[in-house]
């Protein structure tokens, strides 16, 4: 965000380019914001068309990460436009500020990210309580479809592999794991061990 006259807001509302904190309002329970995009126009999800003409506005209030045990309450201004572009089907569209929140979105980014972190270190249901505990009521099964929705990581192709066996069945109904080298971590499994699929590896 823009650089504001008080370093409390500095902290609470990091650097967003054309965001601007129009009040800030701190009290014992919470902290509220008001926000809006200074931005001379926005450009249409649908043709990309670049608009400057306003043809209405509207409020949000997604929710944001607990400060010093405050909840956070962003209000932020939100400016539909008309798009110039007469062939386009979307009329009116919503500007969209993809650094604090998305569009549809209950939770600003760092909220998001937030949560997911959570997530990651402690799935659903022991994630949950710990995400209640420092102020960010979620539930167990929103916080796995927010793991769902995390794009998968990015693996490098292991240059060395070895070649395993997995029991489902002790004694009766195996299968093959392949296994990087280098890093320890599996890379497939095969629902036999069949030689054609070592072969094959």
């Amino acid at each position: 965000m823009e650089e504001t006259s008080s370093p409390l807001e500095a902290v609470l509302s990091p650097s967003i380019a054309d965001v601007s904190v129009l009040s800030l309002d701190v009290s014992r329970e919470a902290i509220r914001i008001d926000v809006c995009s200074t931005a001379a126009g926005a450009a249409c999800p649908d043709c990309g068309s670049e608009s400057t003409r306003v043809h209405s506005s509207y409020q949000r209030f997604p929710a944001d990460v607990p400060n010093g045990g405050r909840l956070m309450i962003l209000r932020l201004r939100v400016r539909r436009f008309f798009c110039p572009e007469s062939s386009c089907a979307r009329r009116p569209f919503a500007e969209q500020l993809p650094e604090l929140t998305r569009r549809h979105s209950r939770w600003t980014e760092r909220l998001l990210s937030t949560l997911a972190a959570v997530g990651l270190a402690l799935a659903g249901r022991a994630g949950a309580r710990l995400a209640r505990a420092f102020g960010m009521p979620i539930s167990r099964s929103a916080v796995l479809r927010l793991l769902d929705a995390l794009p998968e990581p990015e693996v490098p192709v292991p240059r060395v592999v070895d070649v395993d066996e997995y029991a489902t069945r002790k004694g009766r109904i195996y299968g093959t794991v392949l296994v990087d080298v280098e890093t320890r971590r599996p890379v497939d499994l095969l629902p036999d061990r069949m030689a054609q699929h070592r072969r094959g590896c």
